[in-house]
């Protein structure tokens, strides 16, 4: 009995051991995987092995699946390995980053600065730490303000696999090409991220103006290992792209190519002089005279991870020049990656994944500088371009505002998926309406005024002029961006509404000022005008004379500035200015006070405004037309009454006579504005 116990205790500690062993050498090759950055091959084994791991080796398996998982953008998996990892009291504070990170991918901003915060309070790095609660709180900024661009996925191009790093392949931007892990690509599957090797393909207008289905590129291009983003000079005369050998063996690292165009087709792929096969090189851009290049590479010389580097090419002796770093300004100790260089090289298009961003990879902008060099502060190009997730390879159609870019984000096609943008042009219109003002006791007030001109200036040197219709609006569609716009009004005896039919409306210098400058929003803006009707007594404010005669007081000076502006304000009416008495005292006398009363008046427009008197007619009026009647004043109350009825009936008023009057010293020709469009409204602008 005790020699069966003994076997079967030995027998229990051979298990133990042996299985101990297999774990032990199953970790060995997952962790091996992990450091070749075979992530999805990883990721397995680490599972297979994990429960069969002692306690103290668990949580650096569950920080290495995470990373794993990030690496192959499975953004929840990573979470829940990294929070499991920190659970287990895995020590090291990369983890609560790498947490942050993951966090901020999935848009959970508040969750994302705490972590951030936890990592620094750890003994994480503080600058890192504090720029990533900074991302939080700009990502969280720009959602809530979204830039005007409008994206939309290219589902006709799009798989289910991954397809990014568009590029033009021709000067009328007919044709793109781009890298793809679809089915269909060359080579067997990838170790790295359990997926197809990535190819170069092509894609073109149907006859219906659709995108065809795409097409790998030749061999010469496109073969069994990974091809990378491609790039087609702009004489169509030369490929650029990143390829990845795969000789066993060998830690091999990708490089950039070029392959010259041989008639319809590509020729054979060289590898660009300076490259080495120590480090990486990838994502070219060359410039639009074909002079510089534009790649990534972690060569050394640069600030840490990835950088964007240069390189100049001379025709005449047909070589390269040195790698030239972009610069600090641009590079970081993170991740630059995907440079696209503008037509006029004035700005550099790249992503990162360590400038303030959104989530992971973002889109930013670097200027050059009157030396040509890029060390301007970078900008992002904020939402909806970039999103919490990768977002990179951005194109430009020229000079337009147009073109593709590459995003992992939420409903697309597949994992990374090609999008289109534009940026719609602002539209600004501008619409009102001009309304009566009515008469003295408010007759047709609110009525809407037909055959008035409204008169639009911009401070771009345009002019446009409408006449409103019935309905007494006018409008004027496509305002210019940036431009200010003085909108006013030209009333007269073509001027009418349902109360006021024959005698025309006074014109006013009333102006609205509209300007487009500051918008970043389409708009609507509304300027509403008032004009008064030509009535058979127009009354002016009091105007007072010196008791028993005709001389104006100072004060009254100021109530004849009203006329003055009238007749200013429509310089072709003529007026008669007219001046009653009450109806006390004799008809002579009162109809000689009357008539000087109403000269004076004349005389002082005249004189110290300088009106041509051919524009004016004194008309005393004495006591024949009262607007209070003797009957009236005799049933008032009271003395005070009395008087103040007396004081209506004495009264200055005036009398539009015509609208026909012509300035002899007015200009002869008027110039000519830059762009004078008159139209009666209702008629459509020109496209």
């Amino acid at each position: 009995m005790k020699n069966i116990t003994r076997l079967t205790l030995t027998a229990a500690v051979t298990i133990i051991f042996t299985a101990s062993g297999f774990s032990q050498k199953a970790l060995k090759k997952a962790d091996a995987s992990f450091e070749a950055r075979q992530y999805f091959k990883a990721l397995e084994m680490y599972k297979q092995v994990y429960g069969s791991l002692p306690k103290d080796k668990k949580p650096s398996v569950l920080y290495k699946s995470g990373i794993s998982c990030q690496e192959i953008n499975d953004y929840k998996g990573a979470e829940t390995y990294y929070q499991k990892a920190i659970a287990a009291n895995f020590d090291d504070p990369a983890v609560y980053l790498r947490l942050a990170e993951v966090l901020k991918v999935q848009q959970k901003y508040p969750e994302a600065i705490v972590e951030y915060n936890n990592y620094k309070s750890k003994g994480g790095d503080g600058k890192k730490a504090d720029l990533g609660v900074k991302s939080c709180e700009l990502a969280q900024q720009w959602k809530d303000s979204p830039q005007r661009y409008k994206i939309e996925n290219m589902s006709l191009i799009n798989s289910k696999e991954s397809d990014y790093a568009p590029n033009y392949s021709d000067k009328k931007y007919q044709t793109l090409i781009f890298t793809s892990r679809r089915d269909g690509a060359l080579g067997a599957q990838e170790v790295n991220l359990g997926t197809n090797h990535s190819d170069i393909y092509e894609t073109k207008p149907d006859k219906n103006g659709k995108w065809s289905t795409p097409v790998l590129l030749p061999p010469a291009i496109s073969s069994p290992v990974n091809e990378g983003r491609g790039w087609v000079s702009k004489k169509g005369d030369m490929i650029f792209f990143t390829r990845c050998p795969e000789e066993k063996g060998k830690q091999n690292k990708c490089g950039l190519y070029m392959a010259k165009k041989q008639g319809s087709t590509w020729g054979e792929a060289q590898r660009l002089p300076f490259n080495n096969d120590t480090v990486q090189f990838g994502h070219p851009s060359l410039s639009a005279d074909g002079k510089v290049l534009y790649f990534v590479s972690k060569m050394n010389g640069g600030y840490g991870g990835a950088d964007i580097w240069s390189c100049s090419y001379d025709a005449k002796g047909n070589v390269w020049g040195q790698p030239v770093n972009a610069g600090a300004a641009v590079n970081t100790e993170g991740d630059e990656l995907y440079p696209t260089i503008s037509d006029d090289g004035k700005k550099l298009y790249f992503s990162s994944n360590y400038h303030p961003g959104m989530g992971g990879l973002d889109i930013f902008v670097a200027e050059a500088g009157a030396d040509g060099k890029f060390n301007k502060a970078v900008e992002n190009l904020k939402y909806p371009i970039n999103s919490s997730a990768d977002d990179f390879g951005i194109i430009y159609e020229g000079k337009k505002q147009k073109g593709y870019f590459t995003s992992n984000r939420e409903n697309g096609k597949g994992s990374d998926d090609i999008w289109s943008f534009n940026l719609p042009p602002l539209v600004f219109n501008l619409k009102g309406i001009v309304l009566s003002e009515g008469d003295n006791l408010g007759k047709g007030k609110g009525e809407n005024v037909e055959g008035v001109k409204v008169k639009i200036i911009g401070s771009d040197g345009t002019i446009n002029e409408f006449t409103t219709n019935k309905d007494g609006s006018y409008k004027l569609d496509k305002l210019k961006e940036k431009v200010t716009y003085t909108v006013s009004t030209d009333a007269g005896k073509n001027s009418k509404s349902p109360s006021f039919m024959k005698d025309g409306y006074l014109n006013n210098k009333d102006q609205r000022v509209i300007t487009t400058l500051g918008y970043d929003a389409s708009t609507n803006f509304t300027a509403d005008f008032a004009v008064k009707p030509v009535v058979k007594e127009l009354r002016m404010p009091e105007i007072q004379y010196a008791l028993g005669s005709y001389e104006l007081l100072p004060q009254s000076k100021d109530s004849l500035n009203y006329l003055y502006n009238i007749l200013k304000d429509n310089p072709g009416i003529k007026v008669e200015l007219s001046a009653h008495t009450d109806t006390r005292g004799k008809a002579v006398s009162n109809m000689t006070l009357s008539t000087a009363r109403a000269q004076s008046c004349v005389d002082y427009l005249v004189k110290e405004k300088s009106i041509p008197v051919e524009r004016m007619v004194a008309k005393g009026y004495g006591m024949t037309q009262p607007i209070v009647s003797d009957a009236q004043i005799k049933a008032a109350k009271t003395k005070e009454e009395k008087e103040a009825l007396h004081q209506k009936n004495r009264r200055t008023t005036f009398r539009v006579l015509s609208f026909d009057y012509v300035d002899p010293n007015a200009p002869k020709n008027p110039t000519n504005p830059k762009n004078n469009n008159t139209k009666k409204e209702g008629e459509d602008d020109e496209e």
